[in-house]
């Protein structure tokens, strides 16, 4: 059964992350819109700890809701997970509806290079780090480090579609997401 909404927007204008919820809301929900909003995530440009991403997307989400009138808002956003020496890359993705209704999902964590780790500890943006590394330019609105590092097996955009899609499981199956009262 399609979700039944008529239109949609996401708290972002990457083009990795737009074209992940334009993947899954075309196989979930065929007859729905989709807008781009360009909102603050409050969390800076370079997210460090699971919170932070989480608090970022849904920011994100609530965010663009608010500027727009349509029937849902995801919020996405990447991130990065300090651990002793290592950096590990994560992610996480906010539905919400007029109603109050809400989805998320987020995955694990890939492991990223030290250099990375150490540059990250540093300050720098995870984009920024990626683009120096393979002479790309603006790769986190592309394949990201993700789609690089493992040589195209995945994209930005396929991971974050993963999530978008998990994020509407609530909407799916609103009785068995319902909350206890």
């Amino acid at each position: 059964m399609p979700l039944p909404f008529r239109s949609a927007v996401i708290g972002s204008t990457n083009p990795a992350k737009v074209e992940a919820v334009r993947r899954i809301l075309g196989q979930l929900a065929p007859a729905c819109s989709l807008e781009a909003i360009d909102v603050p995530s409050g969390v800076g440009p370079m997210p460090l700890g699971e919170s932070a991403v989480r608090a970022g997307a849904r920011a994100r989400a609530r965010a663009a809701l608010e500027r727009s009138r349509a029937d849902v808002a995801f919020g996405l956003e990447g991130g990065a997970i300090l651990d002793a020496d290592d950096a590990w890359l994560t992610g996480h993705v906010v539905a919400v509806t007029r109603d109050g209704r809400t989805g998320e999902a987020a995955w694990g964590r890939m492991l990223l290079p030290r250099v990375a780790a150490a540059r990250l500890r540093g300050g720098e943006e995870l984009g920024d780090i990626i683009d120096e590394l393979f002479a790309r330019k603006e790769s986190k609105r592309q394949a990201g480090a993700i789609g690089i590092l493992t040589e195209g097996a995945m994209s930005r955009t396929d991971a974050f579609a993963y999530l978008v899609a998990m994020a509407c499981a609530p909407f799916l199956h609103p009785d068995l997401y319902r909350r206890a009262l």
